[in-house]
């Protein structure tokens, strides 16, 4: 009899304990839309916390908030990109830069602006800024690649195959839509400093072998802005800083088509003064606004901005002087002259130790 009340409490208890996981299995499963869009996070660099992904499924994405709410329901960010976005106001206002911060919204800038429409996103691309990295996140957002790893370096450049859309393959009715309501933003740098970049990648490196920058664009560069005839070398950077600085550059430019956006004023290709965009980051402080875009953007949960070498964004005062040592003082206010709308714009500090 004893051992009969044994058998018949083990019975009682396995039941209990199987009417315990069933509970546990309905809690956790019973969210089937939950579950499969957990399954559904591109991992790029860092792996998303759960209490954030539990917190972000409370808001559809088109309500989901950015930033830090007031009392009125406002959006409050950090005094810095403020700042940067006043900044830009108060220069497009000046009558005097004009010419200088303002140009039209044409096909040549929206196509510049790569979409993401499943997260609302819009990004200038402004070359020689780290761009690279910024599109391989979007086309991970975009589902083309399932993480930045997967992604082919000969594919992130190649817009008929990385699933990145530009602003400019849509309809006026949708460009404008967009430009309203996505998230906006771009990198900036110091106009000197990415004009270095720009001329060692493209005319002395070239990693990507794109032979037309040294047979084609060098030549033109050299025949019409290289001052001794005699001289055999190839493209020196004070031709490039010649060709940049002419007041009559764009006949050349037109002949070297959309390669120019390597070296084109920040204005040129985003226009700043006619797109009102959400963010500025910029190179230098790129540690600090690269979590803060994504965050505003808010895709933080999903992505995390791949790692940025040490001392990569620092501003290298030496490399400048170095690069402009012999230029005369003639050339470079004339280059100033042309990319002052981009310092005063942004906010850096004129190069009076290379103008003076």
């Amino acid at each position: 009899m004893h051992h009969q009340w044994l058998l018949l409490a083990a019975c009682f208890w396995v039941i209990f304990m199987f009417m315990v996981a069933s509970k546990f299995i309905t809690l956790t499963f019973k969210d089937p839309d939950a579950y499969s869009t957990k399954q559904e996070f591109l991992f790029l660099t860092a792996v998303p916390d759960s209490r954030k992904l539990q917190e972000e499924q409370q808001f559809p994405e088109e309500l989901k908030p950015t930033g830090k709410m007031l009392a009125d329901g406002q959006l409050a960010q950090p005094l810095v990109y403020m700042e940067r976005l006043e900044l830009i106001q108060n220069v497009c206002r000046d009558a005097a830069l004009k010419n200088l911060s303002h140009t039209a919204v044409s096909k040549f800038v929206l196509d510049r602006i790569f979409v993401c429409d499943k997260h609302k996103i819009l990004f200038c691309q402004t070359p020689k800024v780290g761009n690279t990295q910024w599109k391989k996140v979007l086309i991970v957002l975009n589902g083309a690649f399932p993480s930045i790893e997967d992604i082919p370096e000969n594919v992130v450049h190649d817009h008929e195959k990385n699933g990145l859309p530009r602003l400019s393959a849509f309809s006026d009715a949708e460009i404008q839509k967009r430009l309203k309501t996505y998230f906006k933003f771009f990198i900036v740098r110091d106009p000197f400093e990415r004009l270095i970049s720009a001329f060692k990648d493209k005319f002395v490196h070239n990693p990507r072998f794109e032979p037309w920058y040294r047979h084609e664009i060098a030549p033109g560069i050299i025949r019409k802005y290289r001052r001794n005839r005699t001289e055999t070398r190839g493209i020196q950077f004070e031709d490039f800083v010649r060709y940049l600085g002419d007041p009559n550059h764009r006949w050349l430019d037109l002949q070297f088509g959309d390669h120019i956006i390597h070296w084109v004023t920040y204005v040129e290709l985003c226009a700043p003064c006619e797109i009102s965009y959400s963010v500025i980051g910029h190179h230098e402080t790129l540690e600090d606004d690269a979590p803060y875009i994504l965050k505003e953007a808010g895709i933080d949960h999903l992505v995390s901005y791949p790692t940025i070498p040490p001392g990569i964004t620092v501003y290298n005062k030496t490399k400048v002087e170095h690069y402009f040592l012999g230029i005369s003082k003639r050339d470079i206010r004339r280059l100033y002259a042309r990319f002052e709308g981009d310092f005063k714009l942004f906010g850096y500090q004129k190069p009076d130790f290379l103008l003076n």
